[in-house]
C-alpha cells in the first residue's frame, strides 16, 4: 500500500522576514523536522536557525550518522539552514552537526523537535504531530464562553512520574500518558478539581530538575510516551470537563552540551554577556529577550501548545527572575539597564508581547505568573499598562499562611495579622492561592507536618487551613498528595504515599478536601467576586486573643452567602459570639470536626438563628460553642 503524499514544506523569504521581525507565530511549522514531499518522494524537511555556523549537516540513523551525508543549505542572511532528506520516516533519531565559526564540530538536538529520545541519548526524533482525531469540541465551546475571573478554579498541581508508579517493576516505573489519563481523570472528577497543572512536560534531561531545566521546548517528554499519547491525555481530561495548564519555563534553560546553550558555537538563544545571560545560582542560561528571533521562539512555543495540544493555559515559572536584572546575583554579577536600574526592560516588553499575542488570539487561554514580588499590574487586560497576565500566584498569601499555620497555638495571637494582611492588597491583582510543590520540598516539611501539635492536632489544623484557603478570595491550587495529608516531603523518585489512605486521618482529610471543593464549586459566592471587597467582608478580624477569624463571602446576587468561622486554637470557646450582618437562620454546611473527617465529632446545630445585639460593628450575632481547631461554614 502506497504511503500518502505530504505537503511540501519549505522556508520562504516571507518566513525568514517574519522570523527576523519576531512575528512568525507559526515558525514551528517551518523550523524543526517535518514530513514533506519533494518531486513525488516522501521524506522529512529539516531546518534550523544557526546564524553563526560555518556549516550544518543533518545526521541520524537514516544516514548511518554519516557527518557528510546530508549537508544543509543556508538560505538567507538570517542564518536558517535547510535540507530535505527523502525516505526518512517517523520515529527516526537525528541531530544537527554544526561546524562553528572556529571550525569546531558540535552535535545539537533540534530546538524545534516535536519528539525526543529519552535520556541519556537525548537525540531528536522525527514525528508528525498532525492527524490526531480530537473529540473535545464541547469543552472548547464551554471554555470560550467563560471569564475565569468569575468561574471556579480548583487546580491540582501534578508531576506525572511521581503521582503513581507502575506496578510492572521497571526502573523508572512510569505510567505512559494514556495509562495516566485513565487513572487521573476519575480521581480529579471525584475530588471536584476543575483544572490540572502538569509540571515537567517539556523535554528535560535530568529528572531531579522536575522539568525546570528544559532542553526541548516543543517536545512533550518521552518519559511517558509519544506526543499523540499526550494529546490523548489532554483530550480525555477535556471530555471530562477538566482544564489543562502546563508549567512553562522561559526564565532560563539547561546548559547541557546537546541543548540550546551556545547552539552554533556562539550565543544564539542566550544573552552573550554572562551578566545578562547566566544564572550563577542555578547554573543555567538566560534567554536574550531583546533578540527578535528568541522572542519568536518562545511566543510561538506557547501557541504551539495551545494549537497542537489544546492546552488551556500556562503557569510561567520564575517571572521575578526575568523582571529584575539583579535577581539572585551579587554586585558585579549583573548589568544595569540603560537608566542604571535593575528592571529588565526587554523582559517587560516580552511579557507584554506574549500576553498580547496569546491572550489576544485566545481570550480564554490562561497565562499565570509566578511572580514573587510586589511588581505592579502583573495582571491586567491585554494592551494595558501592565504585563497582561490573566492571573498571578499570590506568593505573599502563601508565605504568610504557612508561617501562621506552623506557629504553636500559643504564639498565633502574636501573628494574627498574617492571615488578615492579604486582603489589604487583594484587589491589586487577579490572584491564585498556591500551595505548590515548592512548599513541600527541601526540608520545608509536608503540609501536614508543618502543623503544630500531636498527630490529631496536625490533621485538624490542616483541615482548618484548607478551609481558610477555600474561603479566602482567589482561585485555589494544591499540589498532589496535599489533599490526603501526604506526610513525607515530595520526591520525584517515588510515588505518593497512597498507602496512607488506609489510615483514618488521611481518609478523613481526603474526604474533607473533596467536600470542601464540592462546596467551592457549588456556591458562586466563593468565586464570582474574587478580587473585590464586594465579595468578602470580615465579621471579626481582630480576635487575636482567642485566635478566631470570621468572615462572609458574597456574590453579586446576595443569595446563598457563606459565613466562615475558624478557631485556630486547641481551646474550646463556649457561647462564642460571632457577628453577622443579618437576622437570618444560619444553616450549617460543613464542620471540619465531623468524625468522618477524622475530627472529634463535636456537634453543631444544623440551624443557628441570629440574635439581636451589637457585636463588632454588626447588629446581630450567633452564639455557638467553638470546638478546638475547628472550622465551620454556614449558609444564609
Amino acid at each position: 500500500m502506497a504511503r500518502a503524499k505530504y505537503d511540501t514544506v519549505f522556508v520562504s523569504e516571507a518566513d525568514q522576514f517574519l522570523f527576523a521581525q519576531g512575528t512568525h507565530y507559526d515558525i514551528y511549522k517551518k523550523l524543526g523536522a517535518h514530513p514533506s514531499t519533494e518531486e513525488g518522494v516522501n521524506g522529512f524537511f529539516f531546518a534550523t536557525w544557526a546564524p553563526n555556523a560555518q556549516a550544518v549537516n543533518v545526521v541520524g540513523d537514516f544516514n548511518g550518522w554519516n557527518e557528510m551525508a546530508d549537508p544543509c543549505e543556508k538560505i538567507g542572511p538570517g542564518g536558517i539552514w535547510t535540507r530535505f532528506i527523502p525516505d526518512v520516516t517517523e520515529n527516526q533519531y537525528y541531530k544537527f552537526l554544526i561546524t562553528t565559526a572556529s571550525g569546531e564540530k558540535i552535535y545539537k538536538a533540534d530546538p524545534f523537535a516535536n519528539y525526543a529520545e529519552l535520556r541519556p541519548g537525548n537525540a531528536s526524533r522525527t514525528y508528525d504531530v498532525s492527524g490526531y482525531k480530537w473529540s473535545d469540541s464541547a469543552w472548547y465551546r464551554s471554555r470560550d464562553s467563560k471569564d475565569y475571573n468569575h468561574e471556579p478554579m480548583a487546580i491540582y498541581e501534578c508531576h506525572i512520574g511521581s503521582w503513581m508508579k507502575h506496578p510492572d517493576g521497571t526502573e523508572d516505573g512510569f505510567y505512559n500518558y494514556r495509562e495516566f489519563a485513565d487513572r487521573i481523570v476519575e480521581y480529579l472528577k471525584d475530588m471536584h478539581y476543575t483544572h490540572v497543572e502538569l509540571i515537567g512536560i517539556a523535554e528535560h534531561p535530568f529528572d531531579g530538575s522536575w522539568g525546570y531545566q528544559v532542553t526541548g521546548y516543543y517536545a512533550p517528554t518521552s518519559r511517558y510516551g509519544e506526543p499523540k499519547d499526550f494529546m490523548y491525555l489532554v483530550d480525555l481530561l477535556h471530555k471530562n470537563g477538566i482544564g489543562v495548564i502546563l508549567d512553562w519555563v522561559p526564565a532560563h534553560f539547561a546548559t547541557d552540551a546537546f541543548g540550546l546553550a551556545n547552539f552554533d558555537g556562539g550565543a544564539v538563544y542566550e544573552h552573550p554577556d554572562p551578566r545578562r545571560g547566566e544564572h550563577p545560582d542555578w547554573g543555567t542560561k538566560i534567554f536574550n529577550y531583546g533578540k527578535t528571533e528568541v522572542k519568536n521562539f518562545l511566543i510561538a512555543n506557547v501557541l504551539y501548545w495551545a494549537r497542537e495540544f489544546h492546552v488551556d493555559g500556562i503557569r510561567v515559572d520564575a517571572v521575578a527572575s526575568m523582571l529584575y536584572l539583579d535577581y539572585g546575583k551579587k554586585d558585579g554579577q549583573w548589568l544595569p539597564n540603560e537608566d542604571g536600574g535593575n528592571k529588565n526592560y526587554e523582559a517587560i516588553e516580552f511579557f507584554k508581547h506574549l500576553n498580547s499575542v496569546v491572550r489576544g488570539s485566545y481570550p480564554s487561554f490562561l497565562t499565570i505568573a509566578e511572580e514573587s514580588t510586589a511588581w505592579p499590574d502583573v495582571t491586567c487586560p491585554v494592551g494595558g499598562e501592565g504585563l497582561g497576565f490573566a492571573f498571578k500566584w499570590n506568593m505573599g498569601w502563601m508565605h504568610d499562611f504557612c508561617e501562621y499555620m506552623k506557629q504553636d497555638a500559643y504564639f498565633r495571637k502574636g501573628a494574627h495579622n498574617l492571615l488578615t494582611f492579604a486582603m489589604s492588597y487583594n484587589s491589586a491583582e487577579n490572584y491564585i492561592l498556591p500551595l505548590s510543590h515548592d512548599e513541600v520540598v527541601h526540608l520545608k516539611c509536608s503540609m501536614v507536618n508543618k502543623m503544630p501539635g500531636y498527630e490529631v492536632d496536625k490533621y485538624a489544623n490542616l483541615r482548618l487551613g484548607y478551609t481558610f484557603m477555600i474561603g479566602h478570595e482567589g482561585k485555589k491550587l494544591l499540589f498532589m498528595g496535599q489533599e490526603f495529608g501526604q506526610e513525607r516531603e515530595w520526591s520525584e523518585k517515588r510515588e505518593l504515599d497512597w498507602f496512607l489512605l488506609d489510615r483514618e486521618y488521611n481518609r478523613g482529610m481526603q474526604t474533607y478536601v473533596k467536600d470542601l471543593l464540592e462546596v467551592y464549586n457549588k456556591y458562586p459566592c466563593l468565586y464570582r467576586i474574587d478580587n473585590d471587597w464586594a465579595g468578602f467582608e470580615w465579621m471579626n478580624a481582630d480576635d487575636a486573643d482567642r485566635s478566631v477569624y470570621s468572615f462572609v463571602r458574597r456574590d453579586e446576587t446576595g443569595k446563598n452567602n457563606l459565613l466562615f468561622v475558624l478557631n485556630m486554637t486547641p481551646m474550646r470557646w463556649e457561647n462564642y459570639w460571632v457577628p453577622v450582618p443579618s437576622r437570618k437562620k444560619f444553616k450549617l454546611v460543613l464542620n471540619s470536626d465531623d468524625k468522618r473527617y477524622g475530627g472529634n465529632g463535636n456537634a453543631v446545630p444544623e440551624d443557628v438563628p441570629a440574635q439581636v445585639g451589637e457585636c463588632v460593628f454588626q447588629k446581630y450575632h450567633l452564639v455557638i460553642d467553638l470546638a478546638p481547631y475547628t472550622a465551620l461554614i454556614f449558609k444564609f
